[in-house]
């Protein structure tokens, strides 16, 4: 498969000199041989996967437990109520 540098070029909208085409097109024709030689392999027996090593969750187990007592959420608010935090009107 032939790419045309001039072609990607003007679509990536760089300008590129006469020695920069030729070393990329080398580049890129030694990119899509190798591609050519991956695709030769049989991958037929092989499941698809989203990771080359298996994953494992690695967080605690979600264990239900008793939460904070008001007193002790309010504690170290700057302002207060009886029951909830004060904060400054935001909407007039």
């Amino acid at each position: 498969m032939k790419i045309s540098i001039e072609h990607l070029a003007r679509l990536a909208r760089l300008s590129v000199s006469s020695d920069e085409k030729e070393l990329f097109a080398k580049q890129i024709d030694s990119i899509l041989n190798y591609m050519d030689k991956l695709n030769e392999l049989d991958t037929g027996n092989i499941d698809p996967t989203s990771h080359v090593i298996p994953l494992s969750n690695v967080v605690r187990e979600d264990l239900p437990k008793n939460s904070l007592e008001r007193e002790d959420a309010l504690m170290n608010a700057p302002d207060r109520t009886e029951k909830f935090y004060r904060v400054p009107k935001i909407i007039e």
